[in-house]
């Protein structure tokens, strides 16, 4: 079944202005206050205690949409050509319940998958703070340090196929924004993928803060089913084994860094971005410096319902 674009009731649906590759999906505010009833009927405690309650307001979402949204979002987030969608309410500016961009979230995440045990968290989701001042053990909360391009879940033994991370709050915040690279856009990607140290395994381990107490091992460069290039990196947790895997991590490193089609995208409260996890990289500009800096994220990871990976 075709859907549309422009024919799902109550939501705008659009192609973003910095990539054609990226879609924006707006919620109208007829619907956010259809929504609120079945939000308020779980609490957020019931939501984390009872799997099946995600559901629930997953297909309350669907519903109003005449379960064309799932459909459209499925289409997106597996289709090479997009990949990654922008769902986020038409009025930023429109007062919601405590915890409903959670419930939001969570909902969406259902429409195309099963999240992920979030180990850090130990929750289905992860839920933390960037600010002035950090003492953690990875660049995740450093407000200060630009995060590079990288794919998640890559020291994890779990499918990850795609990536959500919701902005619920922030106070005192200039930089921060978002860095997005499409695989097929990277100007060395095939100077990478056909280099054959990304094709050997790797070891990758965490900081303790992630609460993973093993190693994986697996290869920065794989393919899809067609032939097509994927990866699975991040710059601070492969082991490398020798000079021969250091010195391609560092290329890789310069590469997307130095790379001129990255897509910096600047996301109100309120936003939720979902990218496929195999084509799609991300990242974050540093922020500007401030004592009173604050930004609050949500983030969740999975796998499709029936995943394309084995």
């Amino acid at each position: 079944m075709l859907i549309n674009m422009n024919d799902i009731e109550g939501f705008e649906i659009s192609t973003n202005q910095l990539s054609s590759r990226i879609i924006d999906i707006k919620i109208k505010d007829e619907t956010l206050n259809k929504l609120i009833f079945p939000f308020k009927k779980f609490d957020l405690t019931a939501i984390e205690y009872k799997p099946f309650t995600r559901f629930t307001i997953a297909k309350s979402l669907d519903d109003l949409s005449h379960n064309k949204l799932s459909i459209l979002l499925n289409k997106l987030i597996k289709d090479r050509n997009t990949g990654c969608f922008i769902i986020s309410p038409k009025n930023t500016n429109k007062i919601l319940e405590e915890n409903f961009y959670i419930k939001l979230s969570t909902a969406v995440s259902h429409l195309i998958g099963k999240p992920n045990h979030d180990s850090m968290s130990g929750k289905y989701y992860a839920r933390f703070f960037v600010k002035h001042e950090d003492k953690s053990d990875s660049y995740l909360r450093k407000a200060y340090k630009n995060m590079d391009l990288h794919t998640d879940g890559t020291y994890v033994n779990e499918i990850t196929d795609w990536l959500m991370m919701t902005k619920l709050e922030e106070k005192n915040v200039s930089g921060g924004e978002t860095v997005m690279l499409h695989l097929d856009d990277w100007e060395y990607c095939d100077k990478l993928f056909n280099d054959p140290i990304g094709k050997e395994n790797f070891t990758w381990g965490s900081p303790k803060s992630k609460n993973i107490s093993y190693k994986v091992e697996h290869p920065v460069f794989f393919q899809d089913d067609q032939g097509r290039p994927q990866i699975s990196y991040i710059d601070q947790f492969p082991e490398p084994k020798n000079m021969e895997q250091g010195n391609f991590l560092q290329n890789l490193s310069d590469c997307l860094e130095e790379s001129k089609k990255k897509i910096i995208i600047k996301l109100p409260v309120g936003s939720t971005i979902v990218a496929n996890n195999y084509f799609w990289l991300h990242g974050r500009k540093p922020f500007k410096e401030n004592r009173e800096l604050s930004r609050e994220l949500m983030r969740i990871r999975g796998r499709f319902q029936q995943s394309t990976i084995n």
